[in-house]
This record gives structure tokens, sequence and C-alpha cells, in this order.
């Protein structure tokens, strides 16, 4: 759904696509209790990273699970969500909470299918 999105730039007006292309584990690469969903941007790298503890708030709250598509779909959601308010400011990574995170996470099992 959120894999691979088109939109448009706040600021610009200017088409935007966001293109899903991996998923890793922060653990190993930077330490952190979370996990990276990259996205090419126009071509430009950008990353989203989802906090771990998402997974288990979620796992208390309704007893589903976060899926990796499911979580590539809340990573690519908040994405184009800051790019059409015009909060997307060029960082190369993005880093929600677990709130943030399970709002965007509401988002998507919301959107018609």
């Amino acid at each position: 759904m959120f894999e691979d999105f088109s939109t448009q730039d706040h600021w610009t007006g200017e088409p935007v696509r966001g293109v899903y292309q991996a998923t890793v584990v922060a653990v190993a690469t930077r330490h952190a209790d979370a996990v990276d969903i990259k996205f090419l941007v126009n071509g430009r790298p950008v990353w989203v990273s989802l906090p771990l503890p998402a997974w288990v708030e979620q796992k208390r709250r309704t007893g589903g699970v976060i899926t990796d598509p499911l979580a590539v779909d809340v990573a690519g959601h908040y994405l184009k969500s800051i790019i059409e308010s015009g909060e997307e400011c060029g960082r190369e990574m993005y880093s929600l909470t677990v709130s943030e995170t399970l709002e965007h996470l509401d988002a998507v099992m919301t959107q018609p299918a």
C-alpha cells in the first residue's frame, strides 16, 4: 500500500515518489532498539526508524503483530504524510516514537483496501 507511493511536495508542488528499498534491524547496525526502513524518495535515500517497543505495545493492545510488510506500510505512511504536510526537511533519517508508530499503524489499518 505504501511501499511504492506518489504524492506532491507541500512547498514546491513537485511530484514525489517514494519506493521501499530495505528493512534493517537496527540492533545490529546502530545498536538501537529499532527497525530501520529505507525508502528512495525521488532517488534520495531516506530512513524511517520504528522503535521495537511498538511491536510489544501493539501485541498488548490488540493481540496482533506488526509484520514486516506492515512495518513498511507504517514507515511509508509516515513518510508520505510528512512530505504532504511540509514537515519533511531533507533529513536522511526520521525516528518515530512508540505512540507515533502506533498512530501511523492505526491509520494504515483503516485505509480502504
